[in-house]
């Protein structure tokens, strides 16, 4: 399924051109976007040269290029028939290289390469790089230090415990086509161990010796609790790449021995992350493939100015708990060109339970999606459950879903408190396809051992106070969603904390003929429906510009506990 390549007129003379830049550069490889109005992908491959020679061809609109040398000038072009487009760009300087062959890492999928990698990890010096070349490294926990380069030079598999396998080049993906309609199905590493007394742990809470002060280091769905070390951990640390063209893959499946067997017990500690960042700041992630989590496969937290670009997230449809990318009390996080195909939530925006978002009142803020394709899983990009501390200033825009539950996805409940407030989000230039519930905004998320009780299910005002989340201002702009199934919109907001203002325009809606009935929202007392219109309660202020809707079965709109409601369907 591709979209149209829109060219941009320039000026008066209405020139059509083509422009490409860099959005980030190594000594050894750089990312490239095209800046064409697309979503994801192009209908067409565009051939990719390097000096002039033929490199490869890509559908992305953002996709990477490898095999370049340190502190070389180099002129990159995209070229289709006689169209072309051209960036100059003079790649980094690098000081050292670290093979971690030459450490002892062997690759051949037998010896435990653990130490080895890390003792690597740990003597590269700044503008240093650690290369891991085509192998199979079996490992447990990596942990990475400040001013790190880790690249992947060739192609290799990280399973988890890390090992690094043959697989084709990334870049060859062309869109991810082969992805986009067959659900993932992961296949058995045999050989990958998942014993979880080889694992580390990191514990939730340390005290300090003044008995006042914590020091958290592990965390489970938003409460500071022990967990099993990731694949890739970051605690504190600076200025790191880890870049390539290989896959860290987790092993991860249902059997009695393996993580996602019993998944909501726990044993020994919580279910480990694939990527981990507590603290971190200055970090970028680019080109690699993730797959077979455990648990949530990328998950920053309590971190500041991160990239991830480029990259391609997998787990099967049924698998728990496997969220793609989970930033998580995080400021200027920039996700980019990622394609996701998971069991869970692709994308979730969270900023902790009640302890956590109280005790340090940390938001998620400044925080921008784009170019990227979200599958399969229960929402393509989600706020919440877990944001205690708040969410503000998310822009989502320029992205493609195909098949997920819901699409814009937004949980919270009573109890998260006065501090969970979520303020300017921004949707748009969003293309969704058999999508179930395009647009979900439910404050009556049952999740947690108290989430069936009264207080938080009861449709009754209650008294707002220290308890209560609140939801200010929400932007859905030029939005097409295709095969809808379910609901086109369901929006429940608290009747004592309306949802502020709630803004669509330009939204056309279309259902599948044979489509699946299902539930829209996570909430007690809400049955299966099939094709219903917009159902939208407690919005102090509905906005309705340019929305279409075609197909629904029963009424158009159900509202109620609308304060102001300015325009109409159209």
């Amino acid at each position: 399924m591709g979209f149209p390549f829109v060219i941009e007129k320039n000026d008066e003379k209405e020139e059509n051109r083509m422009k490409i830049s860099c959005i980030f550069q190594t000594a050894r490889n750089a990312v490239l976007e095209l800046e064409n109005n697309g979503i994801f992908e192009l209908e067409e491959g565009w051939e990719i040269l390097v000096n002039g020679a033929f490199y490869g061809e890509t559908k992305r609109v953002i996709t990477s290029v490898y095999g370049l040398k340190p502190d070389t000038d180099y002129e990159i072009t995209v070229r289709k028939g006689e169209e072309s487009a051209s960036v100059r760009l003079h790649t980094d300087h690098e000081f050292v290289t670290l093979n971690v062959r030459d450490f002892g890492a062997k690759g051949d999928g037998v010896q435990n390469d653990t130490l080895f990698i890390q003792a690597a990890i740990m003597a590269c010096p700044k503008e240093g790089r650690v290369l891991i070349p085509e192998g199979t490294y079996k490992i447990t926990s990596l942990f990475l230090k400040d001013d790190l380069k880790v690249a992947e030079e060739d192609i290799f598999q990280i399973s988890g415990p890390i090992d690094l396998t043959f697989l084709m080049k990334m870049y060859g993906l062309s869109g991810c086509d082969s992805l986009r309609y067959e659900p993932y199905k992961p296949q058995r590493v045999p050989e990958i161990e998942t014993d979880r007394s080889h694992f580390p742990v990191l514990p939730g809470l340390i005290q300090s010796y003044d008995e006042e002060s914590e020091y958290n280091l592990g965390t489970w769905e938003g409460n500071p609790l022990s967990m099993f070390s990731a694949i890739i951990t970051g605690i504190n640390v600076k200025h790191v790449v880890f870049y390539g063209e290989g896959v860290i893959e987790g092993n991860a499946n249902g059997d009695p021995d393996n993580w996602w067997y019993d998944a909501k017990v726990k044993r020994g500690a919580w279910r480990p992350r694939m990527i981990f960042l507590n603290h971190c700041e200055d970090i970028v992630f680019q080109g690699i493939r993730v797959q077979n989590s455990p648990s949530w496969n990328i998950h920053p937290y309590f971190s500041e100015h991160l990239r991830f670009l480029d990259m391609t997230v997998l787990n099967p449809k049924d698998s728990p708990n496997t969220d793609g990318l989970d930033p998580e009390s995080c400021r200027d996080v920039e996700i980019a060109g990622v394609y996701f195909s998971l069991g869970d939530d692709c994308i979730a925006v969270k900023s902790g339970k009640i302890y956590m978002g109280s005790k340090h009142k940390q938001p998620c803020e400044d925080i921008t999606i784009r170019q990227c394709c979200m599958r399969d899983g229960h929402g393509s990009i989600t706020i919440g459950s877990e944001m205690a501390g708040g969410v503000r200033n998310l822009t989502v825009r320029d992205c493609l879903f195909l098949h997920t539950d819901r699409g814009l996805r937004i949980k919270t409940r009573r109890g998260r408190g006065k501090d969970a407030v979520i303020d300017g989000v921004l949707f748009e230039n969003i293309r969704m396809d058999h999508v179930m519930t395009p647009f979900v905004i439910n404050c009556f998320y049952f999740c947690d051992p108290d989430g069936h009780t009264e207080y938080v299910q009861s449709r009754e005002p209650y008294p707002a106070d220290e308890r209560t989340p609140e939801i200010r201002t929400m932007v859905f702009h030029n939005i097409q969603a295709e095969n809808c199934h379910v609901a086109a919109v369901y929006m429940y907001g608290l009747p004592e904390k309306k949802i502020q203002k709630v803004i669509m325009e330009h939204i056309r809606v279309t259902y599948a003929e044979n489509a699946a009935a299902g539930v829209p929202a996570m909430l007690d007392g809400q049955g299966e429906c099939r094709k219903m219109g917009i159902f939208v309660k407690n919005v102090s202020h509905l906005v309705l510009r340019d929305v279409v809707l075609e197909g629904q079965e029963g009424e158009a709109m159900i509202l109620d506990g609308i304060d102001r409601l300015e325009g109409a369907l159209r």
